[in-house]
């Protein structure tokens, strides 16, 4: 699953054939837009340099740095970048990418902010109107985290993501940088497929 919030024009389907990023590749297009939004066309470059780096699965600390190198180089080679997404990979993992902005003659900020719920739960409010639930009658005894472009509640911790950070998120715990994606590895939360083997020879000492 991969949702993206932003604006990145020179991925919109008029420059996206002439972007610096995918002439420039050896690798094939497996992967192909079938609509003309540059949220696809983003989509599509990530799965296919993704394609392109491993022929084995790899482990969670590669696949962070590897995820950060083409966040680093999409925002590098943009314009104005506006690029948010939750791009999730099988059961346990889901990577949270911030590059936050504003459009052209919009005041309304586009970034990523998440909070982390977990017991004891409270009676929380929303900010957009009076209301406000008791999570601890309505939510399993669990943690999770809540990830939305601005804050929700008004009585919660609320954390905005930095310009530039990539953050995996596992069982409502944020963790951030190759080193700390050696703890959710550690767990037996890594990738898992039928098809790629895992080549567990690709595990440094972080």
């Amino acid at each position: 699953v991969f949702a993206h919030n932003g604006d990145l024009s020179s991925f919109s389907p008029t420059n996206s054939k002439q972007h610096p990023l995918l002439t420039s590749k050896s690798y094939k297009n497996t992967y192909n837009p079938v609509g003309q939004t540059d949220s696809e066309a983003v989509f599509c470059f990530i799965l296919n340099s993704l394609r392109d780096m491993f022929d084995t699965l790899p482990t969670l600390p590669l696949l962070y740095e590897a995820i950060k190198k083409l966040c680093d180089e999409i925002t590098d080679s943009d314009d104005d970048p506006i690029f948010n997404f939750l791009f999730t990979c099988g059961q346990h993992v889901q990577f949270v990418y911030s590059w936050p902005g504003a459009r052209p003659g919009s005041s309304v900020w586009n970034g990523l902010h998440y909070t982390v719920r977990e017991p004891p739960f409270k009676m929380t409010s929303l900010v957009d109107c009076n209301y406000s639930i008791d999570f601890s009658e309505n939510t399993l005894d669990d943690r999770i985290s809540v990830i939305a472009t601005k804050p929700l509640t008004t009585n919660e911790n609320w954390i905005e993501v930095k310009k530039g950070e990539l953050i995996l998120f596992d069982e409502g715990l944020p963790y951030i940088g190759a080193a700390q994606c050696c703890e959710v590895e550690e767990k037996g939360h890594g990738l898992k497929s039928t098809v790629l083997p895992h080549d567990k020879g690709l595990v440094r000492d972080w």
